[in-house]
């Protein structure tokens, strides 16, 4: 496993990504790094706590608590896709897909689904993690 920029500090999550098939553990490993560039360049939303919820890497706002979690996700259902979830009880999905309508495959209002063998649009979903890091905050 390729050694990730930000290293890990909860030893069960570098587990679980090591769990994943090497293609889309190298995605997911990106979407991480976008997760905690995006933070560390927001104003405000200070340290990200990464940990596990349902056994997926989860990413919370834990030093701000001005942030919505953020969950990345391979699943063996659906082997060629991986997802970036955000809380369904939020209104982050509704706006990504009005400001995106075809940046995006979204999922419910749940998660926005990307190909394994397409990048995502970095500036867009640079922005919809700033969303969901600083959602709570007036």
């Amino acid at each position: 496993m390729t050694a990730p920029i930000t290293p890990f500090r909860n030893a069960a999550v570098q587990r679980t990504y090591a769990t994943y098939p090497a293609a889309v553990r190298a995605r997911l490993l990106a979407l991480r790094e976008l997760i905690f560039a995006t933070a560390a360049s927001t104003e405000g939303v200070g340290a990200i706590e990464e940990t596990l919820k349902w056994g997926e890497p989860a990413y919370l706002t834990t030093e701000s608590k001005g942030g919505s979690t953020i969950r990345l996700a391979w699943k063996k259902s659906a082997p060629a896709q991986y997802a970036i979830y955000f809380n369904c009880n939020t209104t982050l999905v509704d706006t990504f897909r009005s400001i995106f309508p075809h940046d995006f495959v979204f999922d419910g209002s749940r998660a926005l689904v990307f190909e394994q063998s397409a990048a995502p649009p970095v500036d867009a979903l640079a922005f919809c993690i700033a969303s969901a890091l600083t959602y709570h905050r007036s």
